[in-house]
């Protein structure tokens, strides 16, 4: 995907990033900011690795998860079209290395900031700091509500729950996944999914095909994640 010409970029800026209001902080980042651009699948920054940018994506998708030495992963968050990955301006800020993993998920366009303005802009303007501890304070409560997933519900909950909010997400009966991204959202193993999954689909709540899953009737799904309660 090729970075969006100059004269637009400032303008996907403003779009994708509203709460950035102040002239000086866009036209500071519009003048610092490099364009990059990676495809799907491409890693983005590894465990321990130095972060020297912070990016601003404009349009795309990043995942960033942890890797067990069993080879397992379990999802962290992921990084939309206007916003930026908070442990990435952490270790900015702290100076510390970067604690997980990250790699695209979709094709991805971004600004990246260098550090040093990272810590800059923070003194300087009120907007960047808002934005900043907003974002950190709502990727924290994630992080804390996967922590009581994974520690207080099971499995069997969990994907019910994961199915129907990525189906609330999508609008769509039919979700493009396939048994391993869901094992490593919700940080179990493939096998494991596979067979609750084939168990819901005898018990005729959902259909499996090869990178779907069909949700006959949502309403069922919901059912049954109140039976288990």
């Amino acid at each position: 995907m090729p970075p969006p010409p100059a004269d637009s970029r400032r303008r996907l800026l403003q779009v994708r990033y509203p709460t950035l209001d102040e002239p000086l902080l866009l036209e500071a980042i519009d003048r610092v900011g490099l364009n990059a651009a990676l495809p799907a699948g491409a890693p983005i920054c590894e465990l321990g690795q130095a972060c020297d940018h912070l990016a601003l994506v404009l349009d795309g998708r990043a995942r960033v998860y942890e890797l067990a030495e069993s080879g397992r992963e379990i999802t962290l968050y992921r990084v939309e079209a206007g916003e930026c990955c908070i442990l990435t301006a952490s270790c900015i800020m702290s100076g510390e290395r970067f604690p997980a993993f990250a790699r695209c998920e979709r094709d991805l366009r971004v600004i990246l900031v260098p550090a040093a303005e990272v810590d800059g802009f923070m003194q300087r303007f009120p907007a960047w700091r808002r934005f900043i501890w907003k974002l950190m304070a709502s990727r924290l409560s994630g992080v804390l509500a996967l922590l009581e997933e994974v520690t207080f519900r099971r499995l069997d909950q969990r994907l019910l729950d994961y199915l129907l909010r990525r189906h609330r997400e999508s609008g769509d009966t039919t979700l493009n996944l396939t048994h391993q991204t869901i094992a490593d959202d919700l940080g179990t193993s493939r096998e494991v999914v596979s067979r609750i999954l084939k168990d819901l689909e005898h018990r005729g709540a959902l259909q499996l095909a090869r990178g779907q899953v069909h949700l006959h009737d949502p309403g069922r799904l919901e059912q049954l994640l109140a039976q288990c309660d």
